[in-house]
């Protein structure tokens, strides 16, 4: 039973943490768990920003520091998969030559560009937030909730080997909605806590909003990759983190 958190954090984090056993029904769990791993990352985030505003930082720079020390604390992996997976769509190439672009260790034009952009609206949207230090929370949840969703059944591998082979169709659709709910209900309650009837609908607003824009590249990647790589799955964390950002930074 350990095997799935085990995996879970050590994929998705820095922490050292052994994974012990890795077969297709430890995969699914790890990437069941994946939101949960967001608790770990957004909770640093979160710390920064309540130090930032303990030392008096402005709203920008505490956002900054906040989404630093998430980068660190995931290796910049999700970031490096979005930069991979924006210069292999952005080549217009066949599915071969786009993941092969996706595999070189540079990172091209639009790899730079879409870096540049995504973290300058997460910042600026987490220095927005009303509430900083939740919002950096559930953005992390949302963003990683997106990981069941593109490791269920019938979602194929784009190629043999790596990461997407590793976690390919090893989710059944029911638990990937059963999930959802969960992390719905919960955002929901943190929300009423917060503000009331606005806070439940921000934070249901932020998780749906987050899902769906993921959702919306996982297709696209699909349709041009023939299924999803390592690279797609930190594209779909990052995009939906950026989304839910955007929803929480609405007064």
């Amino acid at each position: 039973m350990t095997d799935g958190p085990r995996l879970a954090i050590s994929l998705l984090t820095v922490v050292p943490v052994r994974a012990g056993r890795i077969d297709p029904r430890t995969a699914g769990r790890a990437m069941l768990l994946a939101p949960a791993v967001g608790l770990l990352v957004g909770g640093a985030g979160a710390l920064v920003m309540a130090a930032g505003d303990l030392l008096g930082l402005g709203g920008l720079l505490r956002a900054a520091l906040a989404l630093a020390a998430m980068a660190l604390l995931t290796r910049a992996l999700h970031l490096d998969g979005l930069a991979d997976l924006a210069d292999g769509l952005g080549s217009g190439r066949p599915a071969a030559g786009a993941l092969e672009i996706m595999k070189r260790s540079d990172i091209g034009p639009f790899g730079v560009v879409t870096l540049l952009l995504v973290l300058l609206v997460q910042a600026a949207a987490l220095a927005e937030s009303p509430h900083g230090a939740y919002a950096v929370i559930l953005a992390a949840v949302a963003g990683r909730l997106a990981f069941p969703w593109a490791c269920r059944d019938g979602v194929p591998a784009a190629r043999p080997g790596g990461l997407g082979a590793t976690v390919a169709g090893t989710v059944r659709t029911p638990d990937a909605v059963a999930v959802t709910v969960v992390v719905l209900v919960i955002a929901m309650a943190c929300g009423a806590l917060l503000g009331g009837v606005p806070g439940i609908a921000l934070s249901g607003l932020a998780v749906a909003a987050g899902l769906g824009a993921a959702l919306l590249l996982l297709g696209h990647a699909v349709r041009r990759l023939g299924g999803v790589t390592g690279d797609v799955l930190g594209a779909l964390a990052e995009t939906a983190t950026t989304a839910a950002l955007v929803v929480l930074a609405v007064r």
